[in-house]
């Protein structure tokens, strides 16, 4: 994507956290297995109201409040892969051992130095994904770098912690959880803010995600690795970006963000220019919508208040774009939105939604409202309204000031929205239920070092004879254990190559589910028993495809079984030879114009007759074959 801004200018400085899963047995503090349910199997639950605590020293990390701010309940499915220690009723146990080799082994990659001895953390988090109310942590290393086009990225910190609860379903009042995922150990790796513009973000992420997959040892699909994204500009601030799901995006995502910063400091400048300025008092204006036509503040008002508050001189502001198809006010609801209230409206968009023109001029005179001056305003329960108009003040306070320091979710168009403060010091504290783990010089060590995926690649070229284009692609698909496996029992039989495998594995199968076909029933054995079948000559490799769709339908069927289901099954040459000649006397005239030049068109038509059942080449020689001799007559 082209810059659309001198990122060196702005001063841009931004990092990367990545949290990957990773592939162990059991899970991080107890010998539960790292497997996910459906919650439809799940066997019993129970529920939880979490609040907040201090810290050792009487603090209360900021984040934690304001989360804190909506009373909610907590369900959480527990099933038969889950125990009492993901429930909170059961202290943790040891540190997982399997996991910690693992992350011990993506520290070496990243040339990190490791700790001395690991001490499990208590990190707060009170947004009821995990039961607890904390979710522990532990830092193993730190110092390390990535090497990069654009020069050395430091990689500062390492954590090993536990995954959150997977959420199923936000029924407003309550969440529900599911506890399978809770638990499962995985790494966080945060670079320095040396990166230095969208492209580089890309090229730094791509980076790490390749070395975590050389381990073998981290899980793969959607939801198992989240990309964190840091960002400011030498004049805004520090915002960090959270669940940054898609690698291709964070390019438009930090681009996106440094465009809301410009946009905010020119926002900031222009109101001060203005003089503008924020009141604190928070009217009630409820009598002015008594006989309102809008159908959202009349529903309202039956339970609870309308209260607005005025903005001194930000008019023609509170609608002004920071990001496509986000503006100020946006900015605003979603601060709102914290306190439990669907949105807000303001000046710059109304009349509108059912409130007319009266009733906004009657609201600008309660109010004492000049025309520069705009309202923003909230029908809902009262503390519910009043405290969103309290958060709306303190925002429209902070854009007065330029940039807000925030955690912001990530958004599938590159766009982001507010999710709560930026998190302080006052949420850690230690763990006093995990014992520590020394990590000694010779420990560490031990640690063996993967192979790189890159090297890897390059193997795959000079071993099996692979183009690098389908070395790479294979190198890095989530099929790389199910080919080395595969090459590994039959690299030497001529009727099954690497190209072949490759071929199968990363185009065949997309091909097969763009039809439809349910290739998710398919497991490895599947695949193995096709090759087994190819090796020993029971059908050619052209049968591939249709053996494969046979057994995505019956997953119970082996080779042999779809193969005769399908009408598939080897010829004898003789048999082959007729069906060629068939061909070629059906189209004589074709042959006679074309000469050779009619191998290519017949092929087609005699591959259609012997449906899979000969090798394509073996079936190339016999058509050149029988072609010449027609010819010779």
């Amino acid at each position: 994507m082209s810059d659309k801004f001198d990122y060196r200018e702005l001063g841009l400085k931004c990092g990367l956290e990545i949290h990957q899963q990773l592939d162990s047995k059991e899970k991080l503090f107890c010998r539960c297995p790292t497997k996910i349910r459906n919650a439809e199997e799940s066997n019993y639950e129970f529920f939880r109201y979490l609040r907040p605590t201090a810290s050792e020293m009487g603090e209360t990390d900021r984040a934690a409040l304001e989360q804190s701010k909506l009373k909610r309940k907590y369900v959480y499915k527990a099933y038969d892969t889950t125990c009492l220690v993901e429930n909170d009723d059961e202290p943790p146990t040891e540190v997982n051992k399997e996991a910690l080799d693992i992350a011990l082994s993506i520290s070496k990659l990243l040339n990190m130095v490791p700790v001395d001895q690991v001490h499990v953390m208590r990190k707060i988090v009170v947004d009821g994904s995990n039961t607890s109310g904390f979710q522990r942590t532990a830092f193993l290393g730190k110092d390390g770098h990535l090497d990069t086009s654009e020069g050395k990225v430091g990689v500062g910190v390492l954590c090993l912690e536990e995954e959150a609860c997977q959420k199923i379903e936000d029924q407003g009042d309550s969440i529900v959880y599911s506890l399978d995922r809770l638990g499962i150990p995985l790494v966080e790796i945060g670079t320095d803010p040396d990166i230095i513009s969208p492209a580089h973000a890309k090229e730094t992420a791509q980076q790490i995600g390749m070395l975590l997959r050389s381990t073998g040892k981290v899980k793969r699909g959607l939801g198992t690795i989240r990309q964190d994204v840091n960002i400011s500009i030498a004049k805004g601030a520090r915002v960090e970006l959270k669940g940054v799901q898609a690698l291709d995006m964070i390019e438009t995502i930090v681009e996106r963000e440094v465009e809301r910063q410009v946009n905010l400091l020119d926002i900031r400048d222009e109101l001060l220019e203005r003089n503008a300025s924020v009141c604190d008092t928070i009217f009630d204006v409820t009598g002015l919508f008594k006989e309102t036509k809008s159908r959202v503040i009349k529903k309202s008002i039956k339970k609870g208040r309308v209260y607005a508050v005025l903005l001194k001189g930000f008019s023609g502001f509170v609608g002004r774009d920071v990001q496509p198809g986000r503006r100020l006010g946006t900015e605003f609801s979603d601060r709102a939105k914290t306190s439990g209230v669907g949105g807000i409206f303001h000046t710059d968009e109304l009349p509108a939604y059912g409130i007319s023109e009266e009733e906004v001029k009657a609201m600008r005179a309660e109010l004492s409202a000049e025309e520069n001056d705009a309202i923003v305003m909230v029908a809902d329960r009262e503390l519910r309204a009043r405290n969103a108009m309290e958060s709306v003040v303190v925002r429209a306070k902070e854009a007065l000031e330029g940039v807000p320091e925030e955690t912001r979710r990530a958004l599938p168009d590159g766009n982001n929205s507010y999710l709560r403060p930026l998190p302080g010091a006052a949420r850690m504290y230690p763990e006093t239920d995990v014992p520590q783990v020394d990590i000694t010089p010779e420990y560490f060590e031990s640690i063996e070092m993967p192979e790189l995926l890159t090297e890897r690649a390059k193997r795959f070229e000079s071993d099996y004879g692979l183009h690098r284009e389908l070395a790479e692609k294979i190198a890095y698909s989530t099929y790389l254990p199910l080919f080395e496996e595969i090459m590994e029992i039959y690299d030497d039989n001529e009727n099954i190559s690497a190209t072949l495998v490759v071929r199968t594995l990363t185009g065949t199968l997309p091909e097969l589910k763009r039809d439809g076909v349910e290739i998710d029933n398919l497991e490895d054995r599947h695949f193995i028993d096709i090759c087994a079948f190819i090796a020993e000559g029971g059908v050619a490799k052209e049968a591939i495809d249709s053996l494969l769709r046979a057994m995505s339908e019956e997953p119970g069927l082996c080779a042999k079984d779809a193969a005769e289901k399908m009408g598939l099954g080897s010829l004898d040459m003789s048999e082959v030879e007729d069906i060629v000649e068939g061909v070629i006397k059906e189209r004589q005239d074709f042959v006679k114009e074309k000469g050779m030049a009619a191998v290519g068109p017949l092929m087609g038509v005699v591959m259609k007759e012997v449906r899979g059942k000969v090798d394509g080449k073996t079936l190339s020689d016999i058509l050149k074959q029988k072609i010449n001799e027609y010819l010779m007559l």
